[in-house]
């Protein structure tokens, strides 16, 4: 095996996601004819907004002279400055084009932020459940996951989170509205966090900062925005893509704000910008930063994910399932009814419904469902997801 032993290592753990969603893909090609109800991935079932479209027929239309050429790693400055006015009018801090880094997508930003801070032994702090891919991005660039368990209702437990710092600590890395809970952390507990980690920093003589992964920022259901790390933190990074808000996953554009806030924030920015260039993604997509400067403002239909979000929700907990209630993003986690979330999710499986054990997320004893998907594989599968309510009790 010719492979470095790192890689061996990743590609034997894998990625449980992406196992089921490549799982799903050959079950449709089986020749059964039976269908396959896919909740295993968080890919968008929206088309883009309209408003999309018609910048794309715009600019095919009348394209930008030398559109397509190399940039400043940071990104085009109109995209950065769309972002930047944007960013201004959700939270309490006032953003410039200088606090605006364009990215490969909200991994591509995470990525960015992780190699500008983390030295070889820094710690990063999460709270379980997260997204998997964590364990991977801060191992890569020298750093190591430490990871505590959330509240009883998924919001953070600060005190775990305080109780977990040590002097190796630089980053509390969190997801809101998180994946895969669906839950969006309150103010009040954000606020805490931050007050938490600023009573912390002054006390090591040195920063630790909140990194916030937030791609679902702009799917929240029930309120008019999701609550804001910025407003709660002076030393937050915010990464965020267009993959869902926009359904764009497969354009890759998202970016990377850094709260104006910050001490000595113009080089941060600067090490941000010449990771994105060692990391190899020299800058992001020239086409998307053209097309989604004029979209800040523009979301797809949140109507659709919140019917079935409250049609799943109403159903699994009418059949048992205990979950939290999910603000936003596009998942409901339900608590294993009896027995392993490995063994039920197989159960579902045998059925031809794909959904995610909690194990993969750091959370035994529940799994995803992403409702991101079609109402007919929604109606589809809640027989079977009541029958196997009923067996596993």
């Amino acid at each position: 095996m010719t492979i470095s032993k790192k890689m061996q290592q990743y590609l034997t753990g894998g990625s449980l996601i992406r196992k089921l969603f490549e799982e799903g893909a050959a079950m449709t090609k089986d020749g059964s004819g039976k269908p396959v109800y896919d909740f295993s991935l968080g890919n968008p079932s929206l088309d883009p907004p309209v408003e999309f479209m018609h910048a794309l027929r715009d600019y095919a239309a009348s394209p930008p002279e030398h559109a397509h050429s190399y940039m400043a790693n940071a990104g085009l400055p109109a995209a950065r400055e769309a972002v930047a006015s944007q960013l201004s009018t959700e939270h309490a801090c006032s953003f410039s084009a200088a606090n605006v880094l364009m990215t490969v997508g909200a991994a591509g930003a995470v990525n960015v932020a992780l190699k500008a801070l983390l030295d070889a032994g820094d710690e990063v702090v999460v709270s379980a459940p997260y997204f998997v891919e964590y364990g991977y991005y801060v191992e890569n660039h020298g750093g190591r996951l430490v990871v505590v368990d959330s509240a009883p209702s998924f919001q953070l437990d600060v005190q775990a989170i305080v109780a977990a710092i040590t002097d190796k600590t630089k980053i509390v890395l969190i997801t809101n509205p998180n994946n895969p809970t669906g839950v969006m952390y309150t103010q009040e507990s954000l606020n805490q966090l931050g007050d938490a980690l600023a009573e912390a920093s002054g006390r090591r003589g040195k920063p630790i900062y909140l990194l916030d992964d937030a791609p679902y920022r702009k799917l929240v259901y029930d309120v008019p925005r999701c609550t804001s790390s910025f407003d709660a933190y002076p030393y937050t990074l915010m990464a965020t893509s267009h993959s869902k808000d926009l359904s764009l996953p497969g354009e890759r554009i998202g970016f990377l704000a850094l709260s104006p806030q910050i001490d000595d924030v113009d080089t941060l920015h600067a090490a941000c910008a010449f990771s994105a260039r060692i990391l190899g993604f020299v800058n992001a997509p020239a086409l998307m930063q053209y097309l989604t400067a004029s979209l800040q403002k523009a979301t797809i239909d949140l109507r659709r994910y919140r019917e079935r979000r409250d049609r799943l929700y109403t159903a699994l907990t009418a059949y048992g399932y205990q979950m939290p209630y999910p603000d936003g993003a596009f998942y409901l986690f339900p608590k294993v009814p009896n027995g392993t979330d490995f063994s039920f999710v197989d159960r579902l499986k045998r059925q031809r419904v794909l959904t995610v054990p909690g194990s993969g997320f750091g959370k035994p004893g529940y799994f995803r469902i992403a409702y991101c998907v079609s109402d007919v594989t929604i109606e589809g599968a809640l027989k079977i997801f009541e029958e196997a309510a009923k067996q596993a009790n």
